[in-house]
């Protein structure tokens, strides 16, 4: 029986800015790609005779998932701001309810910004690959 759920937190680990956890929002519909190869979606991808073309394409790995901001005690969304300037990359741990783990190596992408009435943040990170720890 496949079991899937939320993402109950992420560890960041930066080589300048120290070791931080994030904290997703429960029950969002949040995303996540391991990243490797795809097979293009490709209505037309098919010879004259009717033999399929497969276009393989390496595809980035990323997690995109609702976070807790913490604006008074942990700064969160200052945090992703520096992570983002920051030249080096992190390591980050995704954890999720049915006990499975991720991780890699990556940076974050797009825009932070802060639903200030929630509380909330949007945070996407890109990374070459995702393992399963």
């Amino acid at each position: 029986m496949a079991v899937h759920g939320d993402v109950t937190e992420i560890t960041v680990n930066h080589p300048d800015l120290g070791n931080r956890t994030l904290f997703p929002v429960a029950n969002q519909g949040n995303k996540f790609f391991a990243g490797g190869l795809t097979n293009a979606d490709d209505a037309n991808g098919v010879t004259s005779n009717g033999e399929l073309i497969v276009t393989k394409t390496r595809g980035v790995g990323f997690f995109e998932v609702l976070i807790e901001d913490d604006s008074n005690e942990r700064e969160d969304a200052n945090f992703i701001k520096q992570l983002a300037e920051s030249p080096k990359p992190a390591t980050y741990t995704l954890s999720l309810i049915n006990g499975t783990v991720w991780s890699g190596k990556g940076v974050p992408v797009g825009n932070y910004e802060v639903d200030l009435n929630a509380g909330t943040m949007p945070f996407k990170v890109n990374s070459g690959n995702f393992t399963k720890l």
